[in-house]
């Protein structure tokens, strides 16, 4: 049977890999740990699972473990009784009850408190429950997918991630690999971002040119798809052509990729004491044009710096950056007398 993989884009052979590890694990109610940077897409991996499995038809509910503070977890994640701190006005089922038949997603599981981390395990291993300021142990049947950002085992050997947790939760691991390992599929997640931001925008679907495809291919994807995303969001606004050249992409992304970014006439800084020659200028010192005119100020800076040298051409040509054949041929060519 075909995988469900709507949302997840891409057919380089590293995510190719992970397709054939959940289409495997996916069936099954084992216990999932997803690992990958930040911006990779675990999310969508963890939803992908829950739909091709026989629990798709029940609830997948996520949980950020590192965004609900520490004090509210526990309780979002068990619930509590009418009365069992302050504000209790009610009692509220937690998310395990509501993922109930379902799965459960344990996002960012590595910034969960140690204290709390043993009733997780208590769920994994007696498929039980008790609300914070309840006395009645409640079932569920539910299945636990987490992931992580961190490298657990490093938290476990710092005594932050509890040992038994993790071969808890360890039992199938499943990596989603960085942007930066997926070759092509950063162009076919850019183009699909950007036809999609253009659509939204009403505006003709930009193109990236060769060498402007070839960059981004390059350039590392720190933030990976996240960050690939909001690029071609940003794109899709502030692009004026309908074709993104290299002097569309922002100075961290040429500099990644080993090219400087042009500097812009406005950019230029003028140093103390020197002015830029006009057009006034040129106007006033040639009667033909610019060509007669920059040659009449390399003459000049020639002539200085055989000045300088005491006419030493070796000398001269180290003063002026060019080699020493090279400034003979303007001497001659222009019958320079030092």
């Amino acid at each position: 049977m075909a995988l469900n993989l709507d949302g997840i884009i891409g057919n380089s052979v590293a995510l190719r890999d992970v397709f054939k590890v959940l289409g495997k694990v996916a069936p099954t109610d084992s216990t999932v740990l997803v690992t990958g940077e930040s911006g990779t897409g675990k999310e969508l991996v963890v939803r992908a699972l829950h739909h091709n499995s026989k629990r798709k038809g029940k609830p997948f509910v996520p949980v950020n473990c590192g965004a609900i503070p520490r004090e509210l977890l526990e309780s979002e994640l068990f619930g509590h009784e009418k009365g069992a701190f302050t504000h209790a006005i009610r009692s509220r089922p937690g998310r395990f009850e509501l993922a109930d038949g379902g799965t459960i997603f344990l996002d960012e599981i590595g910034e969960m408190d140690l204290s709390l981390q043993v009733k997780i395990l208590r769920v994994l291993q007696e498929k039980e429950i008790e609300r914070v300021g309840g006395t009645q142990i409640k079932k569920v049947d539910v299945r636990i997918v987490a992931a992580t950002n961190r490298d657990l085992e490093v938290e476990v050997a710092a005594g932050r991630f509890r040992e038994d947790l993790f071969y808890r939760l360890n039992v199938i691991p499943m990596h989603l690999p960085p942007l930066r390992e997926r070759g092509g599929d950063v162009l076919i997640l850019a183009k699909h971002f950007l036809s999609n931001f253009c659509s939204g925008k009403d505006r003709v679907t930009l193109k990236l040119l060769p060498e402007t495809a070839d960059m981004l291919v390059s350039y590392s994807w720190p933030g990976n798809v996240r960050e690939l995303e909001n690029f071609m969001e940003r794109l899709s606004i502030l692009c004026d052509e309908d074709e993104v050249t290299p002097d569309d992409l922002p100075e961290k992304i040429l500099r990644d990729v080993g090219r400087e970014p042009k500097i812009k006439v406005s950019e230029l800084v003028q140093p103390m004491g020197f002015s830029w020659p006009t057009l006034e200028d040129m106007n006033e010192h040639s009667s033909e044009g610019l060509k007669d005119f920059l040659e009449q100020i390399e003459d000049k800076i020639l002539i200085e710096a055989l000045q300088k040298a005491d006419g030493v051409k070796n000398k001269a040509a180290e003063l002026l950056g060019v080699k020493r054949t090279t400034l003979i041929e303007k001497i001659k060519k222009r019958n320079l007398d030092v």
